[in-house]
């Protein structure tokens, strides 16, 4: 029987990509990008938004480290859209990491799924981010009065899919792993993490990506909770 749920946060309730776009189109606009050869806000935005997935994936595996990943995202989005190194403006990546936690766009109906989800169960969040951001994404949200428990990974000292950071969550919340859940986007740190530590775990699937047969539960709106939990 199911009694705690353990949520990710970025890409599952925090909408990432949505949230970095807006913070990158002021961004664009007042770093006045155009003028130093970037012509489109957009394309800029999705080479930085494959880069950045990219550079997740090794983190959350423990191939980079956290100064490798703000190092490198926007250095080699700027190189890949063929701009000089002396021309990328130096604090670009500590205004992005200023603004961007700020953002409060969640996936839609978060609030209502979390309100009738902590009803019923105890709910934790496990995020794999940084701890100063992934505090003022809790708070400028207002996501904290559902969470009993938040594990960042930067204060643990290891990420998701690491069975360490699962044992420390559900020690944390006072868990069994036999009546905990995992909810997140990610299959290899959320659910395929999860499911070796010998939780379930259901995939967040908002863009429909194939389903590999291991995963066995995918939801692709967060409101199907409210009718399967």
């Amino acid at each position: 029987m199911t009694n705690h749920i353990f949520f990710d946060l970025d890409h599952t309730i925090w909408d990432f990509d949505r949230n970095a776009e807006e913070t990158l189109q002021e961004l664009y606009q007042l770093y006045s990008l155009k003028d130093i050869g970037l012509h489109s806000a957009d394309a800029f935005i999705e080479v930085y938004t494959r880069n950045n997935h990219a550079l997740w994936a090794d983190y959350h595996l423990g191939k980079i480290s956290k100064e490798f990943l703000r190092e490198t995202r926007f250095s080699k989005t700027f190189a890949d859209m063929g701009i000089e190194v002396n021309r990328v403006p130096r604090s670009f990546e500590d205004d992005y990491v200023r603004i961007c936690p700020t953002k409060t766009n969640l996936f839609p109906h978060a609030h209502e799924t979390l309100t009738y989800l902590s009803a019923k169960y105890k709910l934790h969040l496990i995020s794999n981010g940084f701890q100063e951001s992934t505090e003022m994404k809790v708070e400028k949200t207002g996501l904290g009065r559902y969470f009993r428990t938040v594990v960042i990974s930067e204060c643990v000292g290891c990420n998701k899919p690491d069975k360490a950071i699962f044992e420390h969550a559900l020690a944390g919340a006072g868990a069994t792993v036999s009546e905990s859940l995992m909810i997140g986007d990610s299959i290899e740190a959320d659910i395929r993490g999860a499911q070796a530590f010998g939780m379930k775990a259901i995939f967040f699937n908002p863009e429909g990506k194939e389903k590999p047969e291991d995963v066995k539960h995918e939801i692709v709106e967060l409101r199907e909770l409210m009718e399967i939990l």
